[in-house]
């Protein structure tokens, strides 16, 4: 929504014979009530100013303008973030969206933890299964898919314009397990053609994070699963404020696969499980990206 023009209301002092103003019967007086408005108006259009805005800057590129990317990328904010997504059957609990609300929240706390890093959108697609034979994810309504093929195209093309806006360190993630693969193929090419020129192209991927949370679960009693189980629904729990995307009545432990769409049992999980995977996953992400960069210096 764009500012209203800044419009100054011209006043008239009224004529003796004049009718009252309701403003002169306020207690404070014409005159002391017209310079709060006048205080209030320049409260408002201080805090409307880009010079106040500007110093409010998101770390999500898409709620940027192209002058505040790169002031940003001038400033140091060197690395860009593209963490994919997925649409895809979270078991009767969880909604279909899950992985893009959490890639999304991951992406931005990463950002935060580096302190030099960018936001790319989020793929909200990726590898789900075969759509014609219905078979993985795609066994259930609602799930998407697309080729690997497709998913590591997406990935070149949006790290080539991360590089063509000025990154020098471009990271691609996903936070659904199919298509690691194509994402690090791809990593890997990208980062061929373009390290003779100080640009780098990463891959990180999310096993040693699953591992360490799967060692969690383990230690404490809780039973891991492959899919939908404690660690993907207490995450979400812990980000779900306003309870949207967490069925909690129909939460259940998994049966039989092609019934429920759930391996494990997700009536473990909590939000304070939640807020402590997430926290291991950004600091687990932030540790290898620091490290990644610093052995490409």
């Amino acid at each position: 929504m764009s500012r209203p023009p800044n419009t100054r209301v011209q006043r008239t002092r009224s004529s003796p014979s004049a009718p009252r103003s309701p403003l002169t019967r306020h207690p404070l007086g014409t005159r002391s009530l017209g310079g709060l408005m006048r205080l209030g108006g320049l409260i408002l259009v201080a805090l409307l100013s880009p010079a106040v805005v500007s110093s409010q800057t998101s770390l999500l590129i898409e709620e940027l303008t192209w002058p505040e990317v790169r002031a940003a990328i001038a400033g140091g904010k060197t690395t860009a973030i593209y963490l994919a997504g997925s649409v895809e059957e979270g078991g009767p609990h969880m909604v279909l969206g899950k992985h893009n609300f959490l890639a999304r929240y991951e992406a931005l706390a990463i950002a935060r933890e580096l302190g030099n890093a960018l936001v790319y959108p989020v793929m909200p697609f990726a590898p789900t299964g075969d759509p014609v034979k219905k078979d993985d994810l795609m066994e259930f309504p609602g799930s998407i898919s697309i080729a690997d093929r497709t998913f590591g195209l997406v990935a070149q093309d949006v790290a080539l314009s991360a590089i063509a806006a000025g990154f020098k360190n471009v990271i691609l993630m996903g936070e659904h397990g199919g298509g690691q693969e194509a994402l690090k193929e791809t990593a890997a090419r990208l980062d061929a053609q373009w390290s003779s020129r100080g640009i780098h192209v990463y891959y990180v991927g999310y096993k040693e994070v699953d591992r360490r949370i799967a060692e969690y679960c383990k230690a404490h009693g809780l039973v891991v699963g492959e899919h939908a189980g404690v660690p993907d629904t207490s995450r979400l729990m812990f980000i779900d404020s306003q309870g949207a995307w967490v069925r909690r009545d129909k939460i259940a432990p998994g049966g039989e696969w092609s019934k429920t769409g759930v391996d494990g049992d997700p009536t473990q999980a909590s939000a304070e499980l939640g807020e402590r995977f997430i926290a291991m996953c950004v600091q687990g992400w932030a540790n290898e990206i620091r490290r990644l960069v610093n052995k490409g210096k």
